[in-house]
């Protein structure tokens, strides 16, 4: 399975080194900032599975960060986790674009079980497990299966995590940084010529138009 990608923003050190190194135990991908200025470069800079988000923060809020984000077409799913309970502060986070409002001192295992359910509803922007890409394409997102008329078709994870991907942005451009983070860890080294070869796989699977190439710039599905 493709490692779901969180972006966590929480000033108190020991608190995100606690949470961080408890959710990449269950398998996420953490990455952790410190301020708003740090969130904000990297929202900017890289996409996200998931936002967790604390309130007070140097140099800003959560509330305005995730307004401003939102208003820059920005959909990731967030979860507030701050100390900050009452109603109208409540209120305030939702309005600002929030899917979820943890409120601290939380347990580990609560926010494990709200993030499970926010990536699970809200990873496709679809509720269902299994989406449909085209006549008798389907896609089953939990056991990241592809089948073409009722044939299971062989893919690498990579040619997995690029399709996911795509259908999570679908209509969007996607520049070539941004596929590339998301496709190569940091150990490994990026490869335009296996992404191109990803890119024709899944062209011939799903149809040559499926993939748009805006040249020098990146690729756009539809």
């Amino acid at each position: 399975m493709t490692k779901a990608k969180l972006l966590l923003l929480e000033d108190d050190p020991n608190l995100s080194e606690s949470v961080s190194e408890y959710l990449e135990d269950q398998g996420y991908d953490v990455i952790s900032v410190y301020d708003a200025a740090s969130a904000e470069d990297a929202l900017y800079e890289q996409k996200f599975d998931l936002l967790l988000l604390d309130v007070n923060i140097p140099g800003g809020d959560g509330f305005s960060l995730l307004k401003q984000s939102r208003s820059g077409g920005n959909s990731t799913p967030a979860i507030f986790i701050t100390s900050r309970n009452a109603m109208n502060d409540v209120e305030e986070g939702y309005e600002s674009g929030a899917d979820d409002y943890l409120r601290k001192p939380f347990a580990l295992k609560e926010l494990l079980l709200r993030i499970q359910t926010i990536l699970k509803r809200n990873f496709y922007h679809n509720p269902v497990d299994t989406l449909i890409l085209g006549e008798g394409i389907t896609y089953d997102i939990e056991n990241q299966i592809l089948m073409i008329d009722g044939e299971e078709q062989n893919l690498q994870l990579k040619e997995h995590k690029l399709l996911k991907l795509f259908i999570q942005h679908k209509n969007e451009l996607l520049i070539h940084e941004v596929i590339m983070e998301h496709l190569w860890d940091y150990d490994e080294t990026p490869s335009d010529g296996s992404l191109r070869t990803y890119i024709k796989t899944l062209r011939k699977l799903l149809g040559k138009d499926s993939i748009v190439s805006h040249k020098r710039l990146g690729y756009q599905f539809r």
